[in-house]
């Protein structure tokens, strides 16, 4: 046999991988809030210093911020007192006490406002190396876990953990541990300057905090079943209007279109009945919380008036500062419900982040039993009594025994669900056997490491997957800075140099996400030339023609036959028209091999392989190869 046919490198080239896409995250609550709480503390512990001048700014920042309104409160007293004077004409305005009063409340502002600019630079820094962390440990983790992991969860919910979990710890550190800070000297320092400007008036402001809460729970609980039930009609809309256009052509070719629109109208209608109750409930909080305050302060202005006239307060500035007291007490009480929220949500994310990076791991063998195989090896492959099943209990490679030579073309046959792309998964290393070996030049796979044993294969799926990038980085994708002449021959071997060239930018045409730019037998051929240009000792092919025309199919299969001479290759295929050059055709049938042999021998059994052949060239004239 001839040697193989030298196209690139095999090596690793960073991936034009498309960008997951943002799903829309759930609030949930955690299942064990304090044990997440502690592995997320846990990874802010290096940044502990750090932290401690945070807090220390943001305690004097927030100190300077509950102090402006006292001095404030002394300004107005020296221009009411400056009114006094005129009017009783002893004096006018101390212009020396009252810039000595605005310049302590000026030096305050640029206090706080510096405080809060070295808080949230330090914040964002830390926020942002703990997320680096976090991602580069998910990342590393999900490069660690089977496949099983991936073909036991939605695609959508990982990316969402990755992604939309991850922002959501982001933004809560980088947010929220200043604001819990703030919230909480604020609350204690302004109840201390209430008290301490007058009793009387602290608890004429605290005994609208019960008519409040009274009113606010009884809107909430009213507009929070509206809300549940406008959501409930939301998604029945969504789910009609889904249905609609996705179904379009049918809708249209029944002239279904008025049905449509009728059920469309009444699914909106319930709707509006629900959502302009929620809405108006929720619109109605505001106006009520904001007549309860400004009752409040009507209620402090009187009894303050009162007060100063009886002597029972010193100055109209300690009146104006407690109105503003008033207005900042309520904000960290809003402030602290909503990190409650928050915080609930977020260590819900993390709990769900800490599950990814809790998942079990492929093994690997210990570095000093590990056996390597050769490179590029010879492509002799064995299955020794290999047992398998994704469930332990259900396996679905019962016995399975073969020997491949170096260089045979193996073609796997047989109806769904009967172990086919199994083999393929396990010869890979995508998944461990639960009992005997496969070998490759006789070195158990199992000894040596995954990448090294994925080395030596090329592979083509059935579903051709392309990334974000050009036709070339496409092409080159399994090698490292391939030459351009390597890169188009391996187009050209796998038929797909033609519609490159007719393409306005060539090969360096754009893929849009997906290789929805392209037709599905366009990104097939690319995903062969991909194959083609890595170069392998052993070539896998699942259902690799499978969206190819029957014209393209041919030009493939020659082509095909001179880049896989002198090599391993396994073709698992449905078309069995595909597989009749093929030195071993196996048919699998509820994971056992049933029928072996080539072409010709299986027809000659009249056996099940006969009964698949004839099954699809009924009618049809045998051509001669």
């Amino acid at each position: 046999m001839r040697a193989p046919q030298m196209i690139g490198e095999v090596n690793s080239m960073p991936p034009h991988g498309p960008h997951g896409p943002h799903g829309a995250g759930r609030k949930e609550k955690p299942k064990n809030a304090s044990k997440t709480l502690r592995r997320l503390v846990a990874r802010l512990k290096p940044f502990i210093p750090l932290l401690v001048i945070v807090f220390v700014f943001t305690v004097a920042g927030t100190l300077c911020n509950t102090v402006s309104p006292l001095v404030l409160g002394q300004a107005t007293t020296e221009v009411f007192s400056a009114f006094e004077r005129v009017m009783a004409g002893t004096g006018g305005l101390d212009f020396i006490a009252f810039n000595r009063v605005l310049l302590t409340l000026v030096l305050l502002y640029v206090a706080y406002s510096i405080c809060q600019f070295i808080c949230q630079f330090i914040m964002a820094k830390v926020t942002q190396e703990v997320i680096y962390g976090l991602r580069r440990d998910m990342k590393e983790k999900l490069d660690r876990v089977p496949l099983s992991y991936y073909d036991g969860r939605p695609k959508g919910e990982i990316l969402s953990r990755v992604t939309n979990d991850v922002d959501l710890i982001s933004s809560t550190l980088q947010e929220t541990l200043v604001q819990i800070i703030s919230a909480v000297v604020t609350l204690v320092s302004v109840v201390i300057f209430m008290f301490s400007i007058s009793w009387i008036l602290a608890l004429v402001a605290f005994a609208t905090l019960p008519l409040s809460l009274l009113a606010t729970v009884g809107i909430a609980t009213r507009s929070q079943r509206y809300f549940k039930s406008q959501q409930k009609a939301l998604g029945k809309l969504n789910a009609h209007i889904e249905e609609m256009y996705s179904g379009n052509t049918e809708v249209k070719s029944f002239t279904r279109e008025d049905a449509a629109i009728d059920e469309f109208n009444a699914r909106n209608g319930e709707y509006f009945a629900q959502a302009w109750k929620a809405q108006f409930l929720a619109g109605v909080i505001r106006p009520v919380m904001g007549f309860i305050g400004n009752l409040g302060y009507v209620l402090v202005c009187i009894i303050g008036a009162v007060l100063y006239i009886t002597g029972g307060i010193a100055t109209v500035g300690e009146i104006q500062a407690f109105v503003q007291y008033m207005r900042q007490f309520t904000m960290p009480i809003t402030q602290i419900a909503s990190i409650a929220n928050t915080i609930q949500a977020t260590l819900a994310a993390s709990e769900r982040v800490f599950e990814v990076l809790d998942a079990e791991e492929m093994s690997e063998p210990d570095p000093s039993t590990i056996t390597q195989i050769a490179k590029p090896c010879k492509g002799a492959v064995k299955f020794d009594h290999v047992r398998f099943g994704y469930d332990a209990q259900k396996p679905v490679i019962k016995d399975f025994s073969l020997e491949v030579e170096p260089g045979q073309m193996v073609a796997i046959v047989g109806p769904t669900g009967a172990g086919k792309t199994t083999l393929v998964n396990l010869l890979m290393r995508f998944y461990d056997i639960d009992a005997g070996t496969i070998t490759i030049d006789g070195v158990n796979t199992a000894l040596d490491t995954r990448s090294d044993v994925r080395s030596n294969f090329g592979m083509v799926l059935q579903d051709a997957w392309l990334f974000s990038g050009t036709i070339r980085e496409n092409i080159a994708y399994g090698a490292k800075d391939p030459k351009e002449k390597y890169i188009r021959l391996a187009a050209k071997l796998a038929q797909a140099d033609h519609f490159i060239e007719l393409l306005p930018d060539g090969y360096d045409t754009i893929i849009k996400e997906d290789g929805t730019n392209l037709s599905q037998g366009q990104r097939q051929l690319l995903t062969i030339a991909r194959a083609m240009l890595s170069n392998p000792s052993i070539i896998v092919l699942d259902e690799a023609t499978s969206s190819i025309d029957t014209h393209t199919e041919v030009l493939v299969q020659k082509a095909m036959r001179e880049s896989l001479e002198g090599r391993t290759s396994f073709v698992i295929a449905h078309r069995l028209s595909t597989i009749r050059q093929a030195d071993i055709i196996l048919v699998i049938r509820e994971g056992d091999i049933v029928e072996k042999g080539t072409h010709e021998e299986l027809l000659a059994q009249n056996g099940f392989y006969a009964e698949l052949h004839n099954s699809q060239f009924v009618d049809c004239i045998d051509e001669d190869d």
